[in-house]
């Protein structure tokens, strides 16, 4: 059996899969942010509890919303104070008496992807999360790059471009991202950078629902919106796509819902290419939510 974490700020989440890679069981409990060992106990009940329901010692992948030092044996998470600069990976092969793997979440989220019956003929898969932040994991050959510093994939940090920062004519406000620099791509492109450019454009503050169901009526404003924001989404994934050529590009979080990215990103994307480069396959995520949980679990398919 594999059994797979998925550690959010808000909820723990355990989705066991059986060997032929279906998932047969889930539970979800809330995060303890600020006792360790109370975090680590929630990790040695649940699996204890699915050892115990199925009989067996199950092997344990963890997705964590941060940075994974492998040498370390640490994680750098904001989401899970108590987590903060932890042995974790040493502290919970200790407590579940077994070896864990560990990763960061969006790379959990890519690999989930990579591994899906439809995706695993590509050989490299960029996934892509347009949600709370801008996230990345990049996995070839069904195997996670996570780089020598364990950061591989954290593409929303790259700073705007020139041509972005035109485009959207000092108009929308830098403001200094999580990771402690001004101007990440992140904070324009994530859910709340979508609803900054619109307040910055239209005065107005409205929600990313909101803005989509005005433009889904046809709002010119709302319109204009999401005509800049795929222009600077294209800005940002031209510079990605020319230094990783992935095969295949899936998204996912919050904005992923937005169906409409799928049919313009592909036409604007191009002007933003390496002259002989051809599109990636674009695909919307295929396990939403479930896929963190899905992707630790497959940590222990691979080497």
């Amino acid at each position: 059996m594999y059994y797979g974490f998925d550690m959010g700020g808000t909820k723990i989440e355990l989705a066991v899969f059986s060997q032929d890679l279906n998932q047969i069981w889930q539970k979800r409990v809330p995060t303890p942010k600020e006792d360790y060992q109370a975090l680590l106990n929630v990790f040695r009940d649940l699996t204890a509890e699915a050892d115990k329901k199925f009989n067996c010692q199950g092997k344990v992948g963890v997705g964590v919303p941060g940075i994974v030092n492998h040498t370390k044996g640490t994680v750098f998470t904001t989401n899970v104070p108590t987590a903060q600069y932890k042995p974790l990976i040493h502290d919970l092969a200790h407590i579940l008496q077994r070896s864990v793997k560990v990763d960061n979440d969006a790379n959990c989220f890519a690999l989930s992807e990579a591994w899906d019956p439809e995706f695993k003929h590509y050989p490299s898969v960029l996934g892509l999360i347009l949600g709370t932040g801008v996230g990345g994991g990049f996995v070839i050959n069904g195997k996670v790059l996570p780089g020598k510093n364990g950061i591989a994939g954290e593409i929303g940090h790259m700073n705007l471009s020139v041509r972005a920062a035109k485009l959207l004519d000092d108009k929308v406000p830098e403001i200094t991202c999580g990771c402690g620099q001004v101007a990440c791509f992140e904070t324009y492109l994530s859910g709340p950078g979508f609803e900054r450019i619109y307040s910055a454009f239209t005065g107005e503050k409205r929600s990313a629902i909101e803005i989509i169901q005005l433009y889904k009526q046809g709002d010119n404003q709302a319109k204009q919106h999401v005509e800049r924001y795929i222009t600077v989404l294209a800005m940002f994934m031209g510079q990605v796509v020319t230094v990783l050529d992935p095969d295949l590009v899936v998204i996912g979080g919050g904005l992923s819902q937005f169906e409409d990215i799928y049919r313009l990103l592909p036409e604007v994307l191009p002007q933003y290419l390496y002259g002989i480069a051809t599109l990636p396959t674009i695909e919307k995520a295929r396990y939403g939510d479930s896929g963190g949980a899905r992707g630790a679990a497959f940590l222990n398919l691979i080497d």
